[in-house]
């Protein structure tokens, strides 16, 4: 019996520690959660073999920095080919063009029409007296064949000198033109469409970031789409933490927070930038050393400034953010 004042004082000693560890470790508004990424998977437009890679992971990268570089063996020589084929249309379209009767060109052959017409008028009245002095019996019948024959040749000049003006105005010689022109047209259409397929081989960097993941490597083959390279742009860093209905009226989108987590500076802050339409089951990693309410909410929150540089997984603590914080106040 004189042993039970000390077993009294051990079963409250007991008592009073479970009562200090049952207690809450964040209380308050202060939500558990981690860092988390919208990463960037960055993939070839077209199927082909990687020729090169110019990052490796945790590298630093700048929007337009290059990334990796596809095959493109096939591609330039398709690409030579069409620039063979623009130059050939062009040189038959050159040779349309200068074919094609200008109009001084079609001046010089009606010149050409009104001399062998008026050739024609002489050799007519030359045949025209010829004949009148072979019927007078003053000149021989050679001389009036050489008159008939003259007028013959001028007729034949003349009709050949017609038609040549008139062909050189005939539409076909445009509309063959024309078509030529969009058939080097559409060749050359091909050809820069190479050209950019050649350029899209060579993938850079979409946004800043720090490359997370290489998946491939030089001469193996990858899909279209396939990510070669796993990005994170720092305005894509985030925390995901939890918040139980009780205390879901307290934050608002839009709402600043601070982050807090071990061994990190105290001017971490974050905005919340998405609040899940349901509830869901709290995950493993967000119990606490009482459990709470086992349905919780999801809650993100985009980092700002100096908390953009703390890792993936990361495990933080989140609270609404003092409003002396909030820029411009």
């Amino acid at each position: 019996m004189k042993r039970l004042p000390y077993f009294i004082a051990i079963a409250l000693l007991a008592f009073g520690v479970w009562i200090v560890t049952a207690r809450p470790v964040n209380p308050g508004d202060v939500f558990l959660g981690y860092v988390e990424g919208d990463i960037l998977y960055i993939g070839p437009y077209e199927s082909e073999k990687i020729a090169s890679v110019a990052v490796a992971a945790g590298s630093a990268v700048k929007k337009g920095d290059p990334l990796f570089a596809m095959s493109t063996a096939l591609l330039d020589r398709a690409r030579d080919e069409a620039a063979a084929r623009v130059a050939q249309l062009e040189a038959q379209a050159e040779n349309l063009q200068a074919a094609m009767n200008r109009p001084e060109q079609i001046a010089v052959l009606q010149a050409a029409l009104e001399r062998a017409e008026a050739a024609l008028q002489l050799s007519r009245a030359d045949y025209d007296r010829q004949r009148k002095l072979y019927a007078d019996g003053h000149v021989a019948k050679a001389a009036l064949d050489r008159a008939e024959m003259a007028r013959a040749r001028d007729e034949a000049s003349v009709k050949e000198a017609r038609r040549q003006v008139e062909a050189s105005r005939m539409a076909s010689r445009t509309q063959e033109i024309e078509a030529a022109e969009a058939s080097l047209k559409q060749a050359r259409a091909q050809l820069d469409a190479l050209n950019i397929r050649i350029k899209r081989q060579s993938v850079v960097a979409p946004a800043d970031g720090v490359v997370q993941d290489v998946y491939f490597r030089p001469g193996e083959i990858v899909n279209a789409g396939q990510p070669v390279i796993a990005l994170l742009p720092p305005e894509n860093r985030k925390v995901r933490f939890y918040v139980s209905e009780p205390k879901l009226p307290k934050i608002a989108l839009g709402e600043r927070v601070l982050v807090a987590c071990d061994g990190c500076a105290n001017d971490l802050y974050g905005r919340i930038s998405f609040i899940a339409g349901r509830e869901e089951y709290t995950p493993p990693v967000i119990f606490s050393d009482r459990e709470r309410a086992k349905l919780v909410f999801k809650v993100e929150a985009h980092l700002e400034g100096p908390a953009r540089a703390l890792p993936l997984g990361m495990p933080v603590s989140v609270s609404p953010a003092p409003e002396s914080t909030e820029p411009g106040r």
